[in-house]
């Protein structure tokens, strides 16, 4: 027997669950380093932007689904679109997003584990600065030392969903969300008094146009998707947990504009650092693990800003992976009607599984043939399988579903259903049928090297 549909205690529970969801990696890891590789201050406009203009109303559109059909994300498009089964797909794609991103996500999160501990020993003291990047390659390739983080950080994720919604991820939600604003604005604070605060905030916040580039803005779009947790079946399933009352277009624009301040706090708490030591801003993904360190080392109080970092890293990381498990096991209570419990377990099973050949890539542990064959590790593959296909694929498909599938009643009654902004229903419309599909499609081009949008744009001029 199905078990009975939790609800969001509060307003306030699901805010904390759904802004904790959007601070996750991409917000702390790849929002800098993007940033950095894209020229500063055009391409925080352009996230802003896609985010606000884009990001937002297919954010609006997973929670109307959600709410509306009270199922997972496999059972949402079941439920509301009976006659046209193949719409499943887009459920299916978001439980298998969520699938493999958890299984490589609790590989990083791990690593974050570890550097706490590494941090509150001083691991950097003696070390040549030039020796420090080199720890993280070894850790990496340390197969049973992966394993054992990424075990450990699954087992805390899974501890904390297991309890249910409100007792398991909305309250730790609020908990850690809360820590992390607090860790997060410390170090925002500390990194004010670095001679480096300046430039960095020149660098963010003063858009050079000569930098500009189509590349660069489709690549703001897709970290739009990425940090608000789109396309990834969350936002899907955390809106089957709204009462009827929720403001979802009010909610969806607070979050949105909370994800974009927590971003430019990220990026003004790291960058400042990275000037102050006249170190390379586009140092690219290797930035959190090895060029952060090199520089924590140089720091006054190394210690405790290290360990504080590496504390914000992995609350930001535990609270979107509690995000990913949930999606699990909410579709296995749906579709086969298992308790929590049962749900929680055969999730951890799996996701374990998959995390073995992820943590053991560098190490080559596992599929040592891999690379060989394929160009690049079991970990960076799925990361690339992720990022380039399935994401976009579920965001568009989604659009497409809401904005021309759906009838134009159903959806404009869920909308203005216990919203204070109905008058946002007709741009947020037009948006969803218009903008927002051709918007992924270009992503999904540019991404996968069908189209070269810069090149294209010079022939052009």
């Amino acid at each position: 027997m199905i078990e009975h549909r939790e609800h969001w205690s509060s307003r306030i529970g699901f805010m904390m669950a759904a802004f904790g969801s959007a601070i996750g990696l991409g917000t702390l890891w790849k929002f800098p380093y993007v940033t950095g590789e894209n020229g500063g201050g055009v391409f925080v406009l352009s996230y802003l932007f896609c985010t606000l203009f884009i990001g937002v109303p297919v954010f609006v559109a997973e929670l109307l689904l959600g709410r509306a059909a009270q199922r997972g994300a496999v059972g949402i498009f079941t439920t509301l679109s009976p006659q046209k089964p193949g719409w499943r797909i887009i459920g299916w794609l978001g439980v298998v997003s969520s699938l493999l991103i958890i299984s490589f996500y609790s590989v990083v999160a791990g690593w974050g584990l570890n550097y706490i501990l590494m941090s509150l020993n001083e691991y950097y003291l003696n070390q040549p600065l030039d020796q420090i990047p080199l720890i993280f390659d070894r850790l990496a390739q340390a197969g049973g030392i992966s394993l054992f983080w990424t075990f450990l950080f699954l087992l805390i994720t899974l501890g904390i969903v297991y309890p249910g919604l409100r007792n398991g991820v909305e309250r730790w939600s609020r908990v850690v969300t809360s820590a992390l604003l607090v860790i997060l604005l410390g170090l925002f604070f500390y990194s004010m008094t670095l001679d480096g605060f300046g430039k960095a905030v020149s660098f963010i916040f003063t858009p050079d146009f000569s930098k500009a580039s189509a590349s660069g803005f489709l690549e703001a779009l897709g970290l739009a998707f990425f940090t608000l947790s789109l396309g990834q079946g969350i936002m899907l399933t955390y809106g089957s947990y709204l009462s009827r009352n929720e403001d979802i277009p009010q909610t969806a624009l607070i979050v949105g504009v909370m994800d974009v301040v927590v971003s430019l706090l990220a990026a003004l708490m790291i960058f400042p650092i990275v000037f102050t030591f006249d170190m390379e801003v586009g140092s690219g993904s290797g930035l959190v693990f090895k060029t952060l360190p090199v520089l924590f080392a140089q720091l006054p109080a190394s210690k405790l800003i290290a360990t504080l970092f590496f504390t914000l890293f992995f609350f930001t990381a535990l609270t979107s992976s509690m995000a990913f498990i949930e999606v699990l096991v909410a579709n296995l209570i749906d579709l086969f009607g298992w308790t929590r419990r049962r749900s929680v377990l055969v999730t951890g099973l799996v996701v374990s599984v998959l995390a073995i050949p992820c943590a053991l890539s560098a190490s080559h542990g596992v599929f040592p043939e891999w690379e060989e064959l394929y160009g690049e590790t079991f970990f960076e593959t799925v990361n690339f399988l992720v990022s380039v296909y399935l994401l976009p694929a579920g965001g568009f498909f989604a659009s497409l579903f809401v904005g021309w599938s759906l009838k134009p009643e159903l959806l404009e009654k869920e909308f203005k259903s216990g919203t204070t902004l109905p008058f946002l229903w007709t741009p947020w419309i037009f948006f969803m049928r218009w903008v927002i599909p051709p918007a992924v499609l270009l992503i999904f081009l540019q991404e996968t090297g069908a189209v070269n949008f810069d090149r294209f744009i010079s022939l052009l001029s």
